[in-house]
C-alpha cells in the first residue's frame, strides 16, 4: 500500500444521499450544506494536484481514509463563566446525523470531480471517522476532514 494523496479540508462537512421532491416533483439535496462541501474539498484537492503536474486520475483499486472534524454543538458547552468548557456529560463522540456514510459519499464524489479518482468505484477500502475538534489523531482545530487516498496495488511503472 502506497501513499498516493493527502491534504486538509476546511468548512463544515455536509453529507450526500437525501432527497426530497418539491411542489413540481423536481429533486434536490435535503442537505444545504452538500455544495458548499464538495466544493471545499474539490478546491483544497485541486489546490495539492497543483504541485504535480504529472497528476493523472486514479484508475486502480484505492483505499481511502477519512477523518471529519465536527464542531461540537452549543448544548455541549457550559453557561457563563464556563461557556468555553465542554460540559462532563457531553458525549465524547459524535453519534448523531450527518451519518458518516453520507459524508464520504459527497467526500467521494467531491474527489472524483477533482480529477483524484477516475470513478468513486475505485475505492474498495474505506476507513471513516467522525470526530469533534481536537479530539483525537487527525481531528483539526476547526470543521473539515483530513484525507488520505492509498494505492492498494503497484503501479503499472514500479512493475518489473
Amino acid at each position: 500500500m502506497t501513499l498516493a494523496f493527502y491534504f486538509e479540508v476546511h468548512g463544515t462537512p455536509g453529507p450526500q444521499g437525501s432527497k426530497t421532491r418539491n411542489a413540481v416533483g423536481a429533486l434536490y439535496e435535503s442537505s444545504a450544506k452538500v455544495k458548499p462541501w464538495r466544493e471545499a474539498v474539490k478546491s483544497a484537492a485541486l489546490d495539492r494536484l497543483s504541485y504535480d503536474i504529472c497528476w493523472s486520475p486514479l484508475r486502480e483499486a484505492v483505499r481511502l481514509e477519512v477523518v471529519f472534524t465536527l464542531a461540537r454543538p452549543k448544548s455541549h458547552f457550559g453557561t457563563g463563566r464556563n461557556a468555553g468548557l465542554v460540559k462532563a456529560s457531553a458525549p465524547q463522540f459524535p453519534t448523531g446525523k450527518p451519518d458518516t456514510d453520507k459524508l464520504l459519499r459527497s467526500t467521494q464524489d467531491a474527489l472524483k470531480d477533482a480529477g483524484v479518482l477516475l470513478d468513486d468505484s475505485v475505492v474498495t477500502d474505506t476507513v471513516a471517522a467522525k470526530r469533534y475538534v481536537l479530539t483525537g489523531d487527525d481531528t483539526l482545530s476547526h470543521p473539515g476532514a483530513v484525507i488520505r487516498v492509498w494505492r492498494l496495488t503497484k503501479s503499472k511503472e514500479s512493475q518489473p
